[in-house]
């Protein structure tokens, strides 16, 4: 039987190939036709992850999308994405326009997992996956183990969402500079660590992986806390206020059925950021959910998006209880990535137990970290911090400068102001969900262009 199974497996793939040499993928760029954002157009043979692995090459860029306009229905995909830089302008670095086309086009092979430059190679390196109970301190302690165990933090990226913590951490002997190989170490890391995340009257298994594979981060904590179940909603006790402030923060994810195409028609509005396309086609595939159409728009702060889906079986949403299930997880990859508290950025010389360091000073000062992110390159940290009152009040501003001065001023910086991030997120529109729904998708020029509705008559 096993040899059977492996034997379709290669005519499947080997069947995959042949379509693809057939049908090599087209990549254009286009910098003419739109005033304000370039345009690339990916054609290519369709296959389940397809969506995602593009989004992801242009998402580990560091590009903006902006619009995008996605077909996938039958044996082709073809999809449209506006971009821009970090800073708005249309992308004209011709190394990034040079690796786009390399990575999308007939050199590109789709069914080679995590190949884009946002996998974290890990042969010289151990990669630990974290997750537990959030609590204030909790980075501070996780640090001050690994510096302990003689653990140096090449690179980590830690959320915080629903009362639940995910990191992915990479790291390595702080003696040596390589993987740590030592199966006993490594077990006394990993128990340690266990420990570390449990605490105490902690209901939930906290989880700790250690291992020498490629990583992709971002999709890795999605996975890590969409398994971890933290889209379940939690009773927490606090105030009017901020019941009602998280109330008007919360994005506007709607689940309906088109029964006369059997699509189930997704649709997201909710205030616009970085990667936030990455993260909602990350859940849908994850949850195994197929995009077969789509559209994203941004109007001002605001986000638009809406997706016709069928489960990878071919059905639509089949119960309430999957549709609350889908609207839930789409929230919680939107919110895991919003970032809470003051952003403050480290930037110094790399040595041993500087995060540990750090951390202990934030929590000495009863600051929690709700987000990070560390790097290290040609001997630098370059970290990145959100940070919150551990009580819950608004961050004093002397209680920053005594930081700052502990650490160093130029060595710490404050990046946003905190009146900022109270600032509250307009109620959305009390409009017809489907004015966006139904109103703009198959009436788009591109798509028509596309033949995608001519597919539908």
């Amino acid at each position: 039987a096993d040899v059977s199974m492996s034997f379709s497996q290669d005519m499947d793939d080997e069947y995959e190939k042949l379509i693809r040499r057939m049908n090599p993928p087209r990549v254009v760029i286009d910098n003419d036709s739109c005033k304000n954002a370039t345009v690339i157009r990916v054609d290519s043979a369709n296959e389940y992850g397809i969506l995602l692995e593009v989004v992801q090459i242009l998402t580990d860029l560091n590009l903006t999308i902006t619009k995008a306009y996605i077909s996938s229905d039958g044996g082709w995909f073809m999809d449209v994405f506006n971009v821009t830089d970090q800073d708005g302008n249309k992308v004209t670095d011709e190394v990034v326009l040079d690796y786009i086309q390399k990575s999308l086009g007939p050199e590109a092979c789709f069914s080679t997992p995590m190949r884009t430059i946002g996998v974290t190679p890990s042969t010289d390196s151990t990669v630990i996956e974290l997750t537990g109970c959030d609590r204030p301190g909790l980075l501070s302690e996780l640090t001050a183990v690994l510096t302990h165990l003689r653990c140096s933090v090449l690179n980590a990226e830690v959320w915080t969402h629903n009362t639940r913590a995910a990191a992915v951490m990479q790291v390595t002997d702080d003696s040596t500079g390589c993987a740590i190989s030592d199966p006993e170490r490594l077990s006394r890391i990993k128990n340690l660590l266990r420990n570390v995340l449990k605490g105490s009257n902690t209901p939930r298994e906290a989880k700790t992986v250690l291992s020498h594979g490629e990583v992709h981060t971002d999709r890795r904590l999605h996975q890590m806390m969409f398994e971890d179940r933290d889209y379940e909603h939690r009773a927490v006790v606090d105030d009017d206020s901020s019941s009602i402030q998280d109330e008007r923060q919360r994005p506007d994810v709607c689940v309906d059925n088109w029964l006369d195409k059997d699509y189930s028609v997704v649709t997201v509005r909710c205030k616009d950021r970085p990667k936030l396309l990455f993260d909602t086609v990350c859940t849908l595939t994850d949850m195994q959910y197929v995009v077969f159409h789509g559209s994203v728009d941004t109007e001002g702060t605001e986000a638009y998006q809406e997706y016709y889906v069928r489960h990878i079986d071919g059905s639509p949403v089949k119960s309430e209880a999957e549709k609350q299930r889908v609207v839930q997880c789409l929230e919680a990859a939107i919110n895991r990535r919003v970032s809470e508290g003051l952003k403050l950025e480290l930037c110094t010389t790399d040595r041993v137990g500087l995060l540990s360091n750090v951390t202990r000073i934030f929590r000495e000062n009863s600051l929690t970290v709700t987000r990070a992110e560390v790097k290290t390159k040609g001997g630098k940290a370059l970290n990145t911090f959100y940070v919150s009152d551990a009580s819950g009040y608004s961050i004093d501003a002397k209680t920053i400068d005594s930081i700052r001065q502990t650490i160093g001023q130029t060595i710490l910086k404050v990046k946003n102001n905190p009146e900022e991030q109270q600032q509250r997120q307009k109620p959305p529109s009390q409009e017809s969900p489907t004015r966006f729904l139904f109103g703009g998708l198959f009436k788009s020029k591109s798509f028509v262009n596309f033949g995608l509705v001519r597919s539908y008559s």
